[in-house]
């Protein structure tokens, strides 16, 4: 199986979650970029390494959730989404910020300015857009019903809006790894054998 891994603001693919997934599925490729901060430039960078990478799957949490939900044609689960990055005053706010992992061009520090705020608030109201009928199978929502930094209700209800999989799972926002062993990769797994695709026992 090859699986793309989408983190969370201020992360990166060096994150806890994709050390994790790599533990757990030793013989399966994981693919886990450092997203750009921008989404006018995190937008087509993903998009476009999906279209080159070909993956079987793709995961995002959080931020990288919403960017999950955005890789249409793909099979993808989004695991607490955040669809609402410019109003959460938790994370988007103006200002010299410092990256919680480690990133591959050695950057400690990123600058959320207003453009970017903006830029975020102008992909949000466009992010479920041009969902064709056979798409609304094809991505599945999980959602911590202790997540304390995405409104899970809402997010649960706006996914379920325009996708036809949504569960809820006992957990918060941040994943570990009991939430990855009994919730992420029983449906990883179940989606792979309803696809045909191999993947680590």
């Amino acid at each position: 199986m090859k699986l793309i891994y989408f983190h969370g603001f201020a992360s990166s693919g060096a994150s806890g979650t994709v050390q994790l997934l790599r533990k757990l599925l030793p013989e399966d490729e994981i693919i886990a970029p450092d997203i750009p901060v921008d989404p006018q430039e995190a937008l087509p960078y993903l998009k476009q390494l999906c279209a080159d990478e070909q993956p079987d799957l793709v995961v995002g949490t959080s931020m990288g959730g919403m960017y999950a939900q955005q890789m249409r044609g793909f099979r993808r689960i989004c695991v607490n989404p955040a669809f609402r990055m410019s109003t959460m005053s938790k994370g988007l706010r103006t200002g010299t910020h410092k990256f919680l992992n480690g990133r591959k061009d050695n950057a400690k520090e990123f600058r959320i300015t207003q453009d970017i705020v903006r830029h975020f608030n102008q992909m949000e109201r466009n992010q479920f857009k041009d969902i064709a009928p056979d798409d609304r199978d094809r991505c599945y929502g999980l959602f911590g019903i202790a997540d304390t930094t995405v409104n899970p209700v809402n997010a649960y209800n706006t996914f379920c809006k325009y996708y036809t999989h949504a569960e809820r799972f006992d957990g918060g926002h941040q994943l570990n790894e009991k939430v990855l062993r009994h919730t992420l990769l029983p449906l990883v797994r179940q989606l792979m054998e309803a696809a045909g695709v191999s993947m680590s026992r």
